[in-house]
C-alpha cells in the first residue's frame, strides 16, 4: 500500500520505517528540513536502539523516502498523523495547533476513499471534530483513530510487535471500510494474533491517556510509600517486592526513585485533567493533581538528600551526576528529573559534572551552563558525592571498588534504587537512596 506519515519526530520516523519494513511504499513528511535531510541520509535525529539499522534497511529497500512537501502525500491511500501535542505554555491543556495545521495541509492532498489514521495523543473529542472537517472538505475521505503505545528504548519492537491494536472508528458504514484498510496495513501483525480493540473515536482517544495516567499513578503511589518509609524507617524496595508478588498489583512500575518525566506522561496527565475540566468532569481526575505533585516532590527530596549527605551544604561541593535522559536507552531530556536535579544542585552552589551515554549533545545544546563529560569516571573525578539519576546499565554495572579510587569521598546517592546496596557498602561507600535506610 502507498502510505504517508505526517510528522517525522520520534513517533512518526519510527512508524514510517516500520511500515516500510512491513512492505508498504512510504513517504514521511515533516516541515523540519534538517530532520528530513538527516532521515533521508539514514541518520537518526534521536537515539533509539535498533532504529538506525531499521531506517537504513528501509531506505535501501526503496520503499521509504522523506520529504518536506505535503504534495508528496498525494496518491497515498493511508495517511498516518503523527505530529506532537505538547503542553500549552502556561496551561495544562494540550496544544493542538500542530495537529490542526497538519490536517489543513493534508486536505490539499486527500482524495475520496483515502484514510487519515490519527496516532497523535489528543484530548477526547478531537477525532470527531477532525472527521467532520475532513468529510466536509473531501467527501468520501475517512478518519480513524489508531493510538500508539511506544516505549522509548523499545519503539521498533512496540511498532512491529505491539501488544494490541486499537481502532477508533466512525459509527457510519465508512467505519468498517476504515477497519478493513487498517487490517490490510497491519496484515502481518493481525495475522500474528495481536489483540484488537475496535471501538469509537472517544474511547480510542482515551486509551492512551488513561494508560499513561494509570502508570503515572502507580509510580507516584510507590514514591508516596517511599516518603512514608523515610518517616518510619521502613525499606521501600522490600515493600515493593512484597506487594509486587500480588498478581493484581504486579512489580512493574513499582521502583521508587526520582519519578517520571519525558515527553508523554507529565503532559498527558495534565492534558487529561484539563479536558476533564472542560467537560465538567474535573472531579473524576482530581487524584492526578496529587500524582503530579508527588512526582515533582521527588526531585526536591533528591536535592535535599544530597545536601544532607554533603554535611548540610552544597556550596563548592563536587557532585557527579550519572544519567541525564529521563530514562535509560533514550537521549530524551524533556522534563527529565535527572537533569532538573543536576541544574538545581548547580544553582545551589555545587560544582556539577554530568554524564549520559546518549544525551550529552542534547544537554550541551539546551543546558550550556552544565559541565558535560563523556564517562562516569570523568564525572566522578575527585567528587564529594556521586548521584545515579538515570539507571543506564553501564552505571548499574560499575565496579564500586575500582570506581572508589576515582572519587574524593565514597558517597553514592541512588536516585533510582538500581544499585546493589550491599555490594557498594562492602566496597566502603556510604549508600543513600529515596525511601531506604542509610547503608
Amino acid at each position: 500500500m502507498k502510505i504517508s506519515v505526517i510528522g517525522c519526530g520520534y513517533l512518526g520516523a519510527v512508524h514510517a520505517a516500520s511500515m516500510a519494513e512491513l512492505g508498504h511504499d512510504v513517504v514521511g513528511i515533516d516541515v523540519d528540513r534538517a530532520k528530513i535531510e538527516s532521515l533521508q541520509q539514514a541518520r537518526a535525529p534521536f537515539y533509539e536502539p535498533g532504529f538506525e539499522v531499521l531506517l537504513g534497511r528501509s531506505l535501501a529497500s526503496g520503499r521509504l523516502r522523506f520529504s518536506t512537501n505535503m504534495a508528496d502525500a498525494r496518491g497515498a491511500v493511508v495517511h498516518f498523523l503523527c505530529v506532537g501535542t505538547p503542553q500549552k505554555r502556561g496551561e495544562y491543556a494540550a496544544d493542538l495547533r500542530y495537529v490542526e495545521a497538519a490536517v489543513e495541509s493534508l486536505l490539499e492532498a486527500l482524495e475520496p476513499g483515502d484514510l487519515v489514521a490519527g496516532k497523535s495523543t489528543v484530548p477526547v473529542g478531537t477525532a470527531a471534530r477532525l472527521a467532520e472537517l475532513i468529510e466536509g472538505k473531501v467527501p468520501g475521505a475517512m478518519l480513524a483513530w489508531n493510538p500508539e503505545f511506544l516505549r522509548e528504548g523499545f519503539a521498533v519492537q512496540d511498532t512491529l510487535h505491539p501488544d494490541r491494536l486499537v481502532y477508533g472508528l466512525s459509527p457510519d458504514p465508512s467505519g468498517q471500510t476504515a477497519r478493513a484498510v487498517l487490517d490490510e496495513v497491519y496484515a502481518p501483525i493481525v495475522a500474528a494474533g495481536t489483540p484488537q480493540v475496535v471501538t469509537d473515536y472517544a474511547t480510542a482517544e482515551m486509551v492512551k491517556v488513561a494508560a499513561n495516567s494509570f502508570l503515572a499513578t502507580k509510580i507516584s503511589f510507590i514514591n508516596a510509600m517511599a516518603e512514608l518509609c523515610e518517616a518510619t524507617g521502613a525499606d521501600v524496595k522490600q515493600l515493593a517486592d512484597a506487594i509486587g508478588h500480588d498478581d493484581r498489583i504486579g512489580r512493574k512500575f513499582l521502583n521508587a526513585g526520582l519519578g517520571f518525566g519525558g515527553g508523554c506522561l507529565p503532559k498527558d496527565i495534565r492534558a487529561f485533567m484539563a479536558r476533564a475540566g472542560e467537560l465538567g468532569a474535573d472531579q473524576a481526575l482530581t487524584f492526578l493533581r496529587e500524582v503530579d505533585n508527588i512526582n515533582m516532590r521527588r526531585r526536591i527530596r533528591m536535592v535535599d538528600l544530597a545536601r544532607e549527605v554533603l554535611d548540610g551544604s552544597l556550596l563548592g561541593k563536587r557532585v557527579a551526576v550519572l544519567g541525564a535522559a529521563f530514562k535509560p536507552d533514550s537521549d530524551d531530556i524533556r522534563d527529565s528529573p535527572a537533569l532538573n536535579v543536576a541544574a538545581q544542585l548547580q544553582l545551589q552552589g555545587a560544582v556539577v559534572r554530568v554524564t549520559d551515554p546518549a544525551a550529552g549533545d542534547n544537554i550541551r545544546r539546551s543546558w550550556a551552563q552544565l559541565d558535560v563529560v563523556d564517562t562516569a569516571e570523568e564525572a566522578a573525578e575527585r567528587a564529594d558525592a556521586v548521584l545515579l539519576l538515570t539507571e543506564w546499565q553501564q552505571f548499574r554495572d560499575l565496579d564500586p571498588v575500582a570506581f572508589g579510587r576515582v572519587v574524593a569521598q565514597k558517597r553514592v546517592l541512588d536516585g533510582r534504587n538500581a544499585l546493589d546496596m550491599d555490594r557498594w557498602v562492602a566496597a566502603g561507600w556510604t549508600y543513600r537512596a529515596l525511601g531506604r535506610r542509610a547503608g
